[in-house]
């Protein structure tokens, strides 16, 4: 029965049997708190293997690269609960020759001198990566697999999930191109995705998930992103598109996803019509619940113009210990 069922998913256009290729997934469950008690990865652990790295990277066709990062800086637009970013030459030429600490570079015979930059920035702004500390519940204020504020908060950052522990990811990466199957440059604001609306995109362009997938939904909203996404008025009017919770959980669930992603600011709806008092809903159910991990802001207008549905995803985080999400990042689609 198993080869028979391999053999069935290969002729379907799978590249594995959907239990071999996400191992700690069962369908209609997803994953859980399923990989020991001290896990502070999630869902990426079923494809963080060289095997599994390997296969992905063997789905390489053409070898062309799509940027998924947004250029981010003062002027950037954001959720409205982070911090804004500020970039400070913390040294210039010009100082660093008249100020003592810096006398190496006094009477230089080629005139060396150096730049460096102070940063203040959220972990939450340009394209991220959700840790599975991100997002707490309960009185006790826990997150994915149990881990308590009153144990691993500190006025320093997080110590248990962090952004740090989100190894490098490559693995399969399939675009859901909700705007272009609607006609529409963009989809409105509040728009809701649910799996109806995800299927019908994937049928229009003939691909589907599977197991071991990490999902990226098009709204169309970073069109308007620009040099720096600083015409906050036009994207904020098409920003609250996104997934309900029935999708969230199809996603999961019923597909295997390991991580879910979108190119807005929050990837769920503003307003969930099932969900209208439950704010947050899918970041709940996905960080907390299921651990997978939540990508924001990724552009995908390069491969919705190239017309690429399936790539190769690879991302990398940020090593700052204790930071909740892995920020400014500059993930690649390779086709």
């Amino acid at each position: 029965m198993l080869m028979r069922s391999l053999a069935l998913t290969i002729a379907a256009g799978c590249l594995f049997a959907p239990g071999a290729f996400a191992q700690g997934w069962q369908k209609g469950k997803g994953y859980g708190w399923t990989f020991g008690a001290t896990d502070e990865r999630g869902a990426i652990n079923t494809v963080n293997s060289p095997a599994k790295i390997l296969a992905a990277m063997k789905a390489v066709k053409t070898g062309r690269v799509f940027d998924m990062g947004v250029p981010v800086d003062r002027t950037s637009y954001k959720w409205p609960g982070h911090s804004p970013t500020e970039v400070m030459s913390y040294r210039g030429p010009e100082g660093e020759k008249r100020a003592p600490d810096t006398s190496p570079f006094k009477g230089h015979p080629s005139g060396l001198g150096w730049h460096s930059c102070a940063l203040f920035i959220s972990d939450n702004v340009g394209t991220q990566i959700d840790g599975l500390g991100h997002i707490t519940t309960g009185a006790d204020n826990h997150w994915y697999n149990g881990f308590k504020e009153s144990d691993h908060g500190t006025d320093f950052g997080l110590r248990k999930a962090d952004a740090d522990q989100i190894p490098p990811i490559i693995a399969r990466g399939v675009m859901i191109d909700v705007a272009a199957w609607k006609g529409v440059d963009a989809l409105p604001s509040n728009f809701a995705i649910g799996s109806k609306e995800l299927q019908a995109a994937l049928a229009r362009q003939k691909v589907d998930v599977e197991p071991g997938d990490v999902v990226m939904i098009r709204t169309g909203t970073l069109r308007y992103w620009g040099a720096s996404g600083a015409d906050h008025a036009k994207i904020a009017q098409h920003d609250s598109a996104g997934i309900t919770l029935e999708a969230a959980k199809w996603l999961v669930e019923q597909k295997g996803a390991v991580m879910v992603g979108s190119d807005t600011s929050g990837l769920e709806v503003g307003v969930d019509p099932a969900m209208k008092n439950y704010p947050n809903a899918v970041h709940e159910y996905l960080l907390v619940k299921q651990g997978v991990h939540i990508g924001e802001f990724h552009n995908l207008e390069g491969l919705s113009r190239a017309g690429v549905s399936r790539f190769t995803y690879v991302g990398t985080t940020n090593r700052v210990r204790g930071a909740v999400a892995g920020f400014a990042l500059r993930p690649i689609a390779i086709e």
